[in-house]
């Protein structure tokens, strides 16, 4: 059983905004320690965001981007941020038509995360894609893709490769994994 670890709680003494983006926002926390030292904490604050896993006829739908932090191409499923206030089912259908052009005639949640907690806020959620059909794709004005369905044995090849190497696909690969093995997810 975990300790009661309450009484490490850091409550926030002051704020200081440093950046306000069309993306994220950054700040600088001053905390007091358990210990009543205080220490500063560099925050990121994002609005979250929703990928999808899509499988069509045992492939999956990715989408290949120029990443300018990693300054690299890479594959990842299809994945954008939410709009103030938008539900993160609602955000997958969107960036999964916007992006790939297909439409999830139902969408299954497979899980939730925090892509960096030690010093970002933003969550993200991954949604199974079932029932696609075929629509038009359409792309946000900045964004550059080229869509395409890999094969499982591409996905794990990319991995080892680092052309996958964020948490989002590298957690839909093992997903897509389980339910190769298992029928379910």
């Amino acid at each position: 059983m975990l300790k009661n670890t309450e009484e490490f709680r850091e409550p926030t003494v002051s704020t200081q905004p440093i950046f306000e983006g069309k993306i994220i926002s950054l700040q600088v926390d001053t905390v007091r320690l358990p210990d009543g030292n205080t220490a500063t904490r560099e925050i990121v604050r994002h609005p979250g965001a929703a990928a999808v896993l899509a499988l069509i006829d045992d492939k999956m739908l990715v989408v290949e981007q120029y990443r300018k932090p990693m300054e690299k191409f890479q594959v990842e499923i299809p994945a954008g941020k939410l709009d103030a206030g938008e539900d993160p089912m609602a955000a997958a259908a969107r960036e999964l038509e916007e992006e790939t052009g297909y439409r999830a005639g139902k969408l299954r949640p497979l899980s939730a995360f925090y892509t960096s907690p030690g010093f970002a806020d933003e969550k993200l959620y991954v949604y199974i894609a079932e029932e696609l059909t075929l629509g038009e794709s359409r792309p946000d004005e900045d964004e550059y893709l080229n869509v395409s369905a890999i094969t499982f044995d591409e996905a794990q090849q990319y991995i080892r490769e680092e052309r996958i190497s964020d948490a989002k696909t590298v957690l839909a690969v093992y997903a897509w994994h389980i339910y190769r093995l298992t029928g379910e997810i």
